[in-house]
């Protein structure tokens, strides 16, 4: 699958202010902050889209964390290797496909196209490896025979299903008990209480052929993936296994991510992912943003409203990743007098000098991705007077190079 063009991004050291700190994020799984030191390329791998609507606030302010830990690394001159799914065929496409008479193949299509235009214009950096749950069925295929090797399959009527309790660490993502895994695997497409289960959280691998759903031939007979083990299997092929980062929003900790995991190291014996970091939710008057709610902010909208990327950029970057928050008109009309000011700011001919800010924007950044305090401290250099002849441009690489906005 075809990604979306990404911007360059600038190197400071090539300015003469050298690299960044090695950042650290907090890690789901483990409760607490972690550095996320390591030889060569980064590895990193964020779960994508299901393409049956536009892009809204709350998908762009996840994708917007990776871009600044992937920023973050390359300023300290660290090589990422990015992949990221779309989950191109899944129960809530053909849902909506049904509901809107639009064939589901080209539902997901359009929305793809569209997400793509919404990241390039927010200047997200892309994925190296771009991959549809549809051209991954044979990934999906091959990890579920190693499942079966390991054990772990067995077979409800003519679907598959994962025994998540094959995986001694089962859990480990979420720290979640029992009865609360049990609740919110029902509300997010599980189905505790399919008769012939063997665990109420079992959760399928392969899903037999329905009438009128799309399917493919296959070693495990015709049907089509399950979501948990999409990730899985793209990961793995794409990244190898112990890689650095998985991440995504919060609502993936469970069942997403733990599924995921598990099946994972069933199958190769070894860790899926050293950290799990998660992107808080975004709401809208009092509820969570979401198409089922029909309460969504678009991307897409607010741009063809006649509002600057980079004024929406700035807008989801005045939250902190993990926090929790909700969307208001008054949101954009800040960003966009911030956006206003850097600019004039750095067409200044002289100002204060960049280095100490560039150090706290670096500083901030590393510091659990501090968007906020990384947007403070240009702020202050902004409202300063100075001298230095250099300094605009300084800044203006820095703000393109750390916070991925124009100016």
């Amino acid at each position: 699958m075809r990604s979306w063009s990404g911007p360059p991004v600038p190197s400071l050291a090539d300015g003469g202010l050298g690299t960044g700190p090695v950042p650290v994020v907090h890690d789901t799984a483990a409760g607490e902050a972690r550095t996320l030191d390591g030889e060569g390329d980064a590895r990193l791998y964020v779960c994508g889209i299901t393409p049956y609507d536009a892009t809204h606030l709350g998908h762009a302010a996840t994708y917007l964390t990776f871009d600044l830990l992937q920023r973050a690394w390359l300023d300290q001159g660290r090589g990422v290797s990015y992949t990221q799914n779309v989950t191109d065929v899944d129960d809530p496409l053909l849902e909506r496909a049904t509901a809107t008479g639009i064939d589901w193949v080209e539902l997901a299509e359009r929305e793809t196209q569209l997400f793509r235009e919404d990241m390039a214009a927010l200047r997200i950096l892309p994925p190296e490896h771009y991959i549809g749950a549809v051209e991954s069925i044979d990934l999906v295929v091959d990890l579920v025979e190693r499942l079966k090797k390991a054990g772990a399959v067995y077979a409800v009527d003519d679907d598959l299903y994962f025994e998540v309790h094959a995986d001694p660490g089962f859990g480990s993502v979420s720290g979640w008990d029992a009865a609360a895994m049990a609740r919110i695997f029902a509300e997010r497409g599980g189905d505790p209480e399919r008769p012939g289960k063997r665990d109420p959280l079992d959760c399928l691998l392969w899903q037999a052929e329905r009438p009128g759903e799309p399917a493919w031939d296959s070693r495990l007979g015709r049907g089509r993936p399950g979501w948990h083990i999409e990730c899985a299997a793209i990961a793995l092929a794409h990244l190898g296994t112990d890689f650095d980062v998985q991440g995504g929003g919060s609502d993936l900790v469970f069942p997403h991510h733990e599924m995921s995991a598990s099946e994972a190291s069933v199958a190769t014996g070894e860790r899926f992912a050293r950290s799990y970091v998660h992107a808080g939710m975004v709401g809208f008057e009092g509820e969570k943003m979401s198409k089922s709610k029909g309460n969504l902010v678009l991307v897409s909208g607010l741009r063809a409203a006649g509002h600057d990327p980079m004024a929406i950029r700035l807008a989801l970057l005045s939250h902190h990743y993990r926090s929790d928050w909700e969307w208001f008109d008054e949101e954009i009309t800040a960003a966009e007098a911030r956006l206003a000011a850097w600019r004039r700011a750095v067409d200044r001919p002289t100002a204060a000098p960049a280095g100490p800010v560039v150090a706290a924007m670096r500083a901030a950044l590393a510091d659990d991705l501090d968007a906020p305090a990384a947007l403070a401290a240009v702020d202050a250099w902004a409202a300063a007077s100075g001298d230095d002849t250099a300094a605009t441009t300084q800044l203006r690489t820095a703000v393109d190079a750390l916070l991925g906005v124009a100016l």
